[in-house]
């Protein structure tokens, strides 16, 4: 009777550990609360799904794109609010050569010209295992995590993905971001892909906001948008946000037809790893301000020019402009380009990525 007992227990367990890996994989949205600040998770693509937030008098909105359920995230082609990996961006040619070995990788961009935001499905279109979620106290967070295997889009090396989300006072925002490189030297490049309207998702679009970036410089690219290699000055040139102005004023100087922003900016002070200012974004109407900072080098400004006619929350129906992003990242295409801050990340190192976003309201 005893030695059944004891077997009687020991599949008890068992199963208990089955449900507990298999609620780590299952598909679900997740809360984080603190007073009338709030956003909410999905472990697919560990995306920010909403982010709620008062408004000069008090009302609330959503202010970032995206889809009313996970199933359409999993159809979602604009990475509305995910974490793009293993290398954001673009990569030239889908192909790059480290320690002597050539790479090629999943050609997913461009009718196969590049890579962008790590392939096909990268570490948007996956399913990420929820490690730890505190929905309310004084730092309700979430942590999420993804083992990304060696040769997976054609990157070498396996690697340990970790995403942690936290809300803390006054309606702060933290991202942290690590990647442990576990058996070969692989580059990493994560960035947080969310598409930010202050004036609430369903607004209209963000011309009129009034936008500041910390950068005096750019990386000029080609027609594929990949860069040339080239650190150019945004002196005298539509590029230039060191004092704020509104968007769409410079929107119409850009060069070679451009319809908006999709550039990476040089961050002043680019070279320390230290947290530094990247932009202050303000909604004049709703009076919400946003200021971000990071320790990336630098930070993608996508005004959300290809957007047409998309179905989002509640069935509004995004356009061109509807939102910005500001993804801070390191240099697109710096696999090919020595010049360009190194991604390498060799066995046993930890890549690590700090956002910390801080909101706040003014009146006129």
């Amino acid at each position: 009777m005893s030695n059944f007992f004891i077997f009687f227990c020991f599949i008890i367990l068992a199963l208990g550990n089955l449900a507990h890996v298999s609620s780590e994989d299952k598909l679900g949205i997740y809360e984080l609360k603190k007073g009338d600040f709030s956003i909410k998770v999905t472990n697919f693509g560990a995306r920010i799904v909403s982010v709620i937030l008062p408004d000069k008098n008090g009302k609330l909105a959503d202010v970032v794109l995206g889809y009313d359920t996970v199933k359409e995230y999993m159809n979602d082609t604009r990475h509305f609010g995910a974490i793009v990996g293993r290398v954001a961006n673009r990569i030239d040619g889908a192909q790059f050569t480290l320690n002597g070995t050539h790479y090629k990788l999943d050609a997913n961009g461009g009718s196969g010209a590049y890579t962008i935001h790590g392939g096909k499905n990268g570490f948007s279109q996956v399913i990420w295992k929820v490690k730890k979620h505190e929905k309310k106290g004084p730092s309700p967070f979430i942590t999420l995590s993804y083992y990304s295997a060696d040769g997976e889009e054609g990157f070498p090396g396996a690697v340990l993905v970790f995403v942690t989300y936290t809300l803390s006072e006054p309606y702060k925002l933290s991202v942290t971001m690590k990647a442990k490189a576990l058996n070969k030297a692989t580059p990493v490049n994560l960035a947080q892909h969310s598409y930010w309207n202050l004036g609430g998702h369903d607004s209209g679009d963000i011309l009129s906001d009034e936008l500041q970036i910390f950068a005096s410089h750019i990386t000029p690219v080609d027609k594929k948008l990949i860069p040339t290699g080239e650190i150019v000055s945004v002196k005298e040139t539509p590029y230039d946000f060191l004092s704020p102005h509104v968007i769409k004023t410079p929107i119409k100087e850009l060069p070679n037809g451009s319809k908006g922003y999709d550039i990476n900016y040089v961050l002043n002070g680019y070279k320390s790893e230290m947290m530094k200012p990247v932009a202050v974004v303000y909604n004049k109407k709703s009076g919400r301000v946003m200021k971000l900072s990071s320790n990336a080098p630098g930070v993608q400004l996508y005004t959300g020019n290809n957007i047409n006619n998309l179905k989002g929350k509640g069935g509004y129906i995004y356009q061109a402009y509807a939102a910005l992003c500001l993804e801070t990242q390191g240099f697109p295409d710096s696999v090919n380009h020595p010049n360009f801050p190194s991604q390498i990340v060799t066995p046993g190192n930890t890549y690590e990525h700090y956002m910390l976003h801080t909101f706040s309201t003014k009146k006129d």
